[in-house]
This record gives C-alpha cells, structure tokens and sequence, in this order.
C-alpha cells in the first residue's frame, strides 16, 4: 500500500508550482482496480478547471514516471491516476476547511465514539484550536477533536449549490451538431 502523507508531501510542491492546493490524495478501488486519486482547487475559487486538472495529472504523471525510472517508485504496482476537483459536496479533510466552509452543513464520522456517538450532522461553526465547531441540532455546538475525524463532507443543500456556482457557464447551454 502507498504512503499517503508520503504522496502527499511528494504532490503538494507540483499542485503549488500550478498555483493549486491539494484537498485529498487517496488510494481507492482495492487489488482488483486501484486508483490514485488526487483532488486539488484553486485557493481563490475553490474550483478546478479542466485546464488545471489537465496541468496537474501531466505534472504528477511525469514525476511518478521519473521515480519509477530511478527505481524509487512510491506506487508499487500498476493503478489508475485521477485528478479532479473535490466536487460540490466535497470531503473536509484539512482542519482549514472546517473554516472556509462555516455556514454549511457537514456529515461527520469520527474514527471512535465521543459522548456515545461517531456521527453528527450539522451546521459549521468552524474551528477553535485544533477542535471543530459544529452546530448539531438536539446537541447544540459541539466541539470535536480534529484527529478524531476519520471522515467528513459538506452535505449538498441549495445554500452549498449557490455558494459553488461555476465560474462560467459558457457554452453549456449550446449544442454542437457534427455531420460524418
């Protein structure tokens, strides 16, 4: 199995030098269909173009090609590369986006029970220290850990569909007809 934080201390300088940040590099798809996925944005939008997941994947491509070469390959085996935006209900996987995305409701999954629960939904309050602030209803703000969170993602509401609007639409609404 690949070293995540490995992979990710390896990307992060190539997401950077194509002004990105990553949000998430994740092994997925078991033995029979392994990928590496990679999900990065812009700082500024929060949104990745086709453009920039094209950059980043050639980026990636060519560094992971290079180490294989030199017999450092940090993938063993063969597997299947994905670049792509976090998407609207993306996964909240650094303590930072618990922040960027107070105001919106998140689904949490702690790795262990805290007070007797794992899961809580709610509204994002952000963060205090290294603790995240969720507004759960029935509990009230609720303070979790950040290292105990095995999983999280913004839960897709109208509010969330507004906020992530795409930074242009152009030419969605048209339909290119090709004659053979």
């Amino acid at each position: 199995m690949a070293d995540l934080a490995g992979l990710t201390e390896l990307f992060e300088p190539e997401a950077r030098a194509e002004g990105l940040e990553l949000v998430r590099v994740k092994m997925m798809g078991g033995t029979s269909d392994p990928t590496l996925q990679i999900m990065a944005e812009r700082p500024d939008t929060r949104q990745l173009t086709l453009d920039d997941c094209a950059l980043l994947s050639r980026r990636i491509s060519e560094l992971l090609d290079r180490l294989e070469a030199e017999g450092r390959d940090p993938v063993p085996g063969s597997y299947r590369l994905e670049v792509s935006s976090p998407g609207i209900d993306r996964p909240l996987t650094r303590l930072k986006d618990y922040a960027d995305w107070a105001g919106h409701e998140a689904r949490i999954s702690l790795a262990e029970k805290l007070d007797g629960r794992k899961q809580f939904t709610g509204e994002l309050v952000g963060t205090e220290g290294d603790q995240v602030v969720i507004d759960v209803q029935g509990l009230g703000e609720t303070r979790l850990p950040f290292a105990l969170i095995h999983s999280a993602k913004l839960v897709m509401t109208d509010k969330l569909i507004a906020a992530t609007a795409p930074l242009s639409s152009e030419g969605a609404d048209q339909i290119k007809v090709e004659e053979d």
